[in-house]
């Protein structure tokens, strides 16, 4: 069987390893080069169906056997991805907007853990309160919504220019067991441009090596500002992962 995870090395084995967990631990019900069906009893509720497309092209799905039987999947019949979007679609089943997932390649990897940034960079505690209690007051409830730092996250790391908290990201274990940190970045508008993002991100990303995880970053298809600042602090598409709606039909 085609395994489009491992096609792409550049990633660590941690990360391979969890996706190919999330999608290919149940009966395959279909696979061929570019597509792959995989059905699960033991999905979440709020992870019923989902999609996976790599980098590379590939796609892979996963659902359980009720969403596989509300849908008319039959084994081994032929299918494609758009076979499969169309059966969703008419009995239903919505799937939530896209995110894309970047992760460091293993050579950006060492790039980054050699690296010493510059800048007046920190790991903020409770200490903090206040300085984060201001920081977040100069944001606005999107950006605050959108960005998803808390000071009492797993891991925050801020920028400062003049002694002013300007730009935070935080960090949470995203799965149990999983060693995979996902992370959320804020900057002030009025001091964006200036590099505190990527920076901050490349720290908190430091921080997290050192302590087992892999840093993980994702962001909706149309944030394209998100996108560009993922890239630009070093990580590499991984791919575009699809869960089922809120508001699917059941």
């Amino acid at each position: 069987m085609t395994n489009p995870v491992r096609s792409a090395p550049v990633f660590s084995q941690t990360i391979t390893d969890f996706w190919r967990e999330q999608f290919l631990n149940g009966e395959i019900l279909y696979s061929d080069q570019s597509f792959t069906v995989a059905i699960n009893p033991a999905l979440d509720e709020d992870r019923r169906v989902m999609v996976l497309e790599t980098s590379d092209g590939r796609v892979m799905t996963v659902l359980t056997p009720e969403l596989a039987e509300k849908i008319g999947l039959i084994q081994q019949q032929s299918l494609t991805e758009s076979i499969f979007r169309q059966k969703l679609n008419e009995a239903g089943v919505t799937l939530h907007g896209a995110d894309y997932l970047f992760y460091f390649s293993k050579a950006d990897k060492n790039t980054l853990l050699q690296e010493n940034l510059e800048g007046d960079l920190r790991r903020l505690t409770e200490q903090d309160e206040s300085v984060f209690s201001e920081f977040a007051s100069s944001a606005s409830e999107q950006d605050l919504d959108d960005a998803y730092v808390e000071l009492d996250h797993w891991a925050v790391f801020g920028s400062f220019e003049q002694n002013r908290l300007v730009s935070a990201a935080s960090m949470y274990p995203w799965e149990e067991d999983a060693h995979i940190a996902d992370l959320g970045v804020l900057t002030l508008t009025s001091f964006r441009g200036k590099g505190h993002a990527r920076k901050v991100v490349r720290s908190i990303s430091k921080y997290a090596y050192g302590q087992g995880y892999e840093p993980q970053y994702r962001c909706q298809l149309e944030n394209d500002s998100s996108a560009a600042l993922a890239k630009a602090a070093g990580f590499t598409l991984f791919g575009k992962w699809e869960v089922i709606s809120p508001d699917s039909a059941n």
